[in-house]
């Protein structure tokens, strides 16, 4: 699913009743999961974090500022965070299957529904900004809610979205897209927070001010500070981009932590950051014992540290989702002062998402599911579940090669198709489910009233668009399918030869795939009235198949030819 964050900022940290009101009315639309709400009464401002997919997050921001204007009144408004609008600032964050382009055009959307319909001037900002003077926050904030006024005179000003006019209640709110922030500790084995703190300088970007090494000691913060003639500190740039790190005292876990923002962690990621805290520590003296996040991390981060420790292991690559988490929680330590609980704090898994229910029933299950007399899960399902099985057996088989000390040289490939083949295992996963709900998007269109002319038109749009969709489906498990066949005849002539005849097989259920989509497929055409796009999908069917049993053919044979060896 694509997944967005949202972290919506609001000017009210004290009244219970109203902070509640807001963060009900983001909960309630379809889709969402918030997953924190941090009020704080001496700052009087609320920190939200919800996230969901495009459409859902947009609307859940759209009614969060909504209600917040109805609620908050910024003119009686105070606090000790600076701050213009009800709703301060309100970030849009890819995290998964999201492109920055998208979070930009969705900051848009956004923008211009709250200036449109609520009157609420609003400034674009970060990744979202239509002017380098309009880049940051505190530059956008300065003068705050009690300079707004004035500020919207100004025509260098002049908001991107919304009226010129002061919204007195509200003010003016700050949207745009950002990076996701990770709020990271390394733990050391020290009480010294001075340690921590010269590993800190030099990991950050900001790096620190150039010192005479002290000969008595190995931390540079004891040497002299070299100045230049205008007694200004001379300055060393740090290790990594788009990370800020300070060094501190953790009473409750008695030693001292690197404590590390990453701005962007696919700039600097964190194993990266760790490994060289690591070498820096040991430099010192001392040790790096684990880490730990604080609050949650996208799972495309682990996954990235997951396979960077992998192949520093010399082990594949191309294994399950889990086990790469797996090795990043041991890899990193992140168990070492508190429990890692990857359904809590990987940000993809935290989302209650749509209910998968039939690649979540066991094997018995399914098969009992599938012999009711509903019907649906069918042949679409099934045909999804044989390329699954079939990707799965190709990730063992390149496994298992690369694991063979015999076969060195082939360990790049086998990585680059176990990771093909998890990738084909997890979407074909997905179809089996995709299957079955794109018959009931036909049932749900077909059961749409027609009373009048206009709805006899938007049933007919409806249940053209389903029929549509339920033929793209199966013909996506088949093109799928096929690609299973092509590794398996690559693991048949490269693989391990102990393993032959699981990529064999693997070419069978695939080919049992393709055939079975394609049906669906075909037996999906009569409900379609484009006839342009029923002669191109029985095309490229008829030339799917034809290539699939080619291939199968020969993969089948080379199989039998090196069993028999």
């Amino acid at each position: 699913m694509k997944l967005i964050e949202c972290v919506p900022n609001f000017s009210e940290g004290r009244d219970g009743a109203k902070i509640e009101t807001i963060t009900e009315v983001i909960g309630a639309v379809d889709g969402i999961t918030i997953l924190d709400v941090d009020p704080g009464a001496d700052t009087n401002r609320t920190v939200v974090t919800f996230v969901g997919e495009p459409n859902a997050v947009a609307e859940a921001a759209f009614q969060g500022i909504k209600t917040a204007s109805e609620v908050i009144d910024m003119s009686q408004q105070t606090g000790t965070h600076p701050r213009m609008g009800a709703t301060d600032v309100c970030p849009f964050i890819p995290v998964s299957n999201v492109s920055d382009e998208e979070c930009i055009a969705l900051s848009k959307q956004v923008g211009q529904r709250v200036g449109d319909e609520l009157g609420i001037p609003v400034y674009l900002y970060e990744k979202s900004a239509q002017s380098k003077d309009r880049i940051k926050l505190p530059d956008i904030r300065k003068g705050e809610y009690e300079g707004l006024a004035e500020k919207l005179t100004d025509p260098n000003w002049e908001p991107d979205f919304g009226p010129t006019k002061l919204h007195v209640k509200a003010g003016a709110t700050v949207m745009g897209c950002r990076e996701f922030l990770i709020a990271y500790n390394i733990n050391l084995n020290t009480k010294d927070h001075r340690l921590a703190t010269d590993i800190a300088f030099e990991l950050r970007e900001a790096g620190r001010s150039k010192r005479v090494p002290n000969p008595k000691s190995k931390n540079l913060l004891d040497g002299e500070i070299v100045r230049h003639e205008d007694g200004k500190p001379v300055k060393v740039p740090g290790l990594f981009k788009d990370v800020k790190g300070i060094g501190w005292y953790v009473d409750a876990f008695n030693r001292a932590q690197i404590s590390i923002n990453f701005n962007n962690y696919k700039v600097s990621t964190i194993h990266d950051v760790y490994d060289a805290a690591c070498r820096l520590a040991d430099e010192r003296g001392i040790r790096v014992t684990g880490s730990e996040l604080v609050g949650l991390i996208p799972l495309e981060a682990m996954v990235m540290a997951g396979k960077h420790y992998l192949a520093k292991q010399n082990r594949s690559i191309g294994v399950p989702t889990a086990d790469i988490v797996e090795c990043a929680v041991q890899s990193l330590g992140l168990n070492d002062v508190t429990k890692f609980d990857p359904q809590e704090k990987i940000i993809d898994y935290a989302v209650t998402s749509e209910d998968r229910p039939l690649m979540g029933l066991t094997g018995s299950g399914f098969v009992e599911e599938l012999s009711t007399n509903s019907p649906a899960p069918g042949g679409g399902s099934v045909s999804a579940l044989a390329g699954s099985l079939g990707a799965a057996l190709l990730s063992m088989v390149a496994a298992l090669t690369h694991e063979k000390k015999e076969m060195l040289d082939s360990k790049p490939e086998m990585d680059a198709i176990g990771v093909e083949a998890q990738a084909l295992k997890g979407r074909l996963s997905f179809l089996v489910n995709e299957d079955t709900n794109a018959f009931n998007k036909v049932m749900d269109a077909n059961r749409l009233p027609v009373t009048t002319p206009e709805e006899e038109e938007t049933k007919s749009a409806a249940v053209e668009s389903a029929n549509k969709y339920a033929i793209d489906i199966p013909f996506e498990t088949a093109e799928k399918c096929y690609r299973v066949i092509e590794l398996a005849e690559v693991l048949v002539e490269k693989g391990n030869p102990n393993s032959v005849s699981d990529a064999g097989v693997a070419a069978e259920v695939a080919l049992a795939g393709v055939r079975g989509a394609s049906m669906n497929v075909l037996i999906n055409l009569p409900g379609v009235d484009d006839q342009s796009f029923c002669d191109e999908k029985r095309k490229a069917v008829d030339e799917l198949i034809q290539k699939a049993e080619a291939k199968h053919k020969d993969v089948f044979t080379k199989t039998l030819e090196v069993i028999e060896r």
